[in-house]
């Protein structure tokens, strides 16, 4: 015997409320909508939580929180011999291919890079084992944060040579206590900034301008931060920060309230005419150390030892010497361009190899 069943009001009117209520069901993370993300220009990236990507946009102002859908924990430390060429195969791009920005999932071990091909901006993910694919910014979950008060989009004079202050808008982020901290240049008179912004995104963005004492130099100045790097310094959240010509300069988190301009303690005059590129700290045998890839002095392990009761830099360091915290050249890492933490031993790095780029699982020393 065939039972036919009939559905009453009251379960109809319930299946009725469950295709109203479906979409809520599988909508995108909180403060996320789907659409497209169009980026104009390769920036640094860094991860929040959750497989949420970081991305700045210098020249738009604006950073970026792209949901990777990438949660999946991996196995294997990637090992790619010519990157631009392995890129430019598995997304069938033509021309100059760019490697730009470098950030690691800390829950999957999955490397993102962004790549330059044919005038757009692509991300790509590279996984444990090598495995490379194009996340697609066609449609997917995304929040946006305009910087407010970003440099004009015009090339300027400064010193007989021609500069778009607007490229150095966002020049390094972090996802730090739930935050997102971003580094770059402001308009107006007092241009290095750090601005603090809730995540996801919201209105009540924290901006403090900042200086530093540049012991090459012998003077007070508003450079720009170029990377940096938060970390808990015997209990104290702070941020420590590279600049242009090595100074580097610790401020405590607190102290970036955006009520007055602060400067930071200089901690270390690592040499000039060179730019720190990436930091990552690590724990090795006992001991806190901070790895900094640089664009000319090679990449350096810097000890973090008395960092916290360090009075700071104040008189000029000349002919190019060193002073402050005690660092080593590790000669065995020469070549690095960008760098990120895979794991409490591991980093991954982009590497120049006689001139070709490679993508390395390195030990961190």
């Amino acid at each position: 015997m065939r039972l036919k069943f009939k559905p009453s009001n009251t379960i109809a009117a319930c299946c009725l409320a469950f295709l109203f209520v479906a979409p809520n069901v599988i909508a995108g993370p909180v403060g996320m909508s789907l659409g497209p993300v169009e980026l104009q220009s390769v920036g640094p990236m860094t991860f929040a939580t959750s497989g949420v990507l970081l991305v700045g946009d210098p020249k738009a102002a604006t950073v970026y929180a792209i949901a990777t859908e990438d949660s999946r924990e991996g196995s294997g430390q990637p090992d790619i011999s010519d990157l631009q060429a392995a890129v430019k195969s598995a997304l069938h791009l033509e021309g100059n291919v760019g490697i730009g920005e470098l950030a690691v999932n800390p829950d999957s071990g999955s490397v993102f890079l962004s790549v330059t091909a044919g005038g757009q901006v692509h991300l790509v993910k590279v996984d444990g084992d090598s495995k490379i694919s194009k996340v697609n910014l066609d449609k997917i979950y995304h929040a946006s944060k305009v910087l407010p008060n970003a440099p004009e989009d015009k090339d300027n004079n400064q010193g007989g040579r021609n500069r778009n202050r607007r490229n150095s808008s966002i020049t390094d982020l972090a996802f730090f206590e739930g935050k997102v901290m971003v580094s770059g240049l402001s308009a107006g008179d007092s241009p290095s900034r750090v601005i603090e912004m809730p995540f996801p995104f919201a209105e009540n963005s924290v901006t403090t301008s900042v200086d530093i004492f540049h012991a090459a130099h012998g003077r007070v100045e508003d450079a720009t931060i170029q990377t940096f790097l938060p970390l808990v310094v015997d209990g104290e959240p702070s941020l420590l920060a590279g600049f242009t010509c090595t100074p580097l300069v610790r401020f405590p988190v607190k102290s970036l309230d955006g009520s007055d301009k602060v400067r930071g303690t200089t901690v270390a005059e690592l040499g000039n005419r060179n730019q720190p590129l990436d930091m990552v700290v690590y724990e090795k045998d006992g001991k806190t150390s901070i790895l900094m890839n640089n664009s000319a002095r090679g990449t350096m392990k810097i000890s973090t030892d008395g960092i916290s009761q360090r009075d700071g830099l104040t008189e000029r360091v000349g002919n190019g010497g060193t002073a402050g915290q005690p660092f080593e050249t590790i000669e065995s890492l020469a070549g690095i361009k960008q760098m990120d933490k895979l794991d409490a031993s591991h980093a991954v790095a982009i590497v120049d190899v006689k001139g070709t780029l490679a993508l390395k699982t390195i030990e961190l020393p």
